[in-house]
């Protein structure tokens, strides 16, 4: 999930230096465009606990032991979209490790609900930053000496939790 391109350049980073497969959660029905039209959309959606149905199909989720799930904090939660990807796949016995974006106010109660969603998957320590804020028109801030500074937290982050 990635409509700034932030929470995507974080996870193609991680995956330059851990490797495996890149699968982007995509929906079945696109949010739309507008950005206040999104918000709208994503407030009913938590309040009314609906899970939108995903394009995105794994063929196989018993062959991956360890799960990276990136996701931008929506309203200081965990978006519906990446509670229908941890809802639809059992990750039972996977080791899940959060990365995320968000607008400054930090992870919200993200892991809160990736720990309530994935009750046996050891989950490790997230590595949360700011990415763009979409309301004030900052869309890919990963470029230039802030891409430089991520790369080298995320780099330690990884290496603190033997990667």
């Amino acid at each position: 999930m990635s409509r700034t391109q932030n929470t995507k350049a974080l996870a193609e980073m991680i995956h330059q230096q851990v490797g495996g497969d890149l699968v982007p959660i995509e929906l079945v029905t696109p949010y739309p465009e507008n950005y206040q039209a999104l918000v709208a959309q994503a407030q009913r959606e938590q309040e009314t606990r609906f899970l939108p149905p995903l394009k995105t199909q794994i063929d196989s989720i018993d062959k991956y032991e360890v799960v990276f799930v990136g996701f931008p904090t929506w309203g200081m939660q965990l978006p519906t979209p990446m509670k229908s990807f941890l809802t639809q796949y059992n990750l039972r016995g996977k080791t899940v490790i959060p990365f995320n974006t968000n607008a400054g106010y930090g992870l919200g109660n993200s892991i809160e609900s990736i720990r309530t969603l994935c009750p046996s998957s050891n989950i490790l320590q997230a590595y949360s930053t700011r990415g763009g804020i979409e309301r004030d028109g900052a869309l890919n801030v990963m470029e230039g000496e802030r891409r430089t500074q991520v790369q080298r937290e995320l780099e330690q982050w990884l290496k603190d939790l033997n990667f």
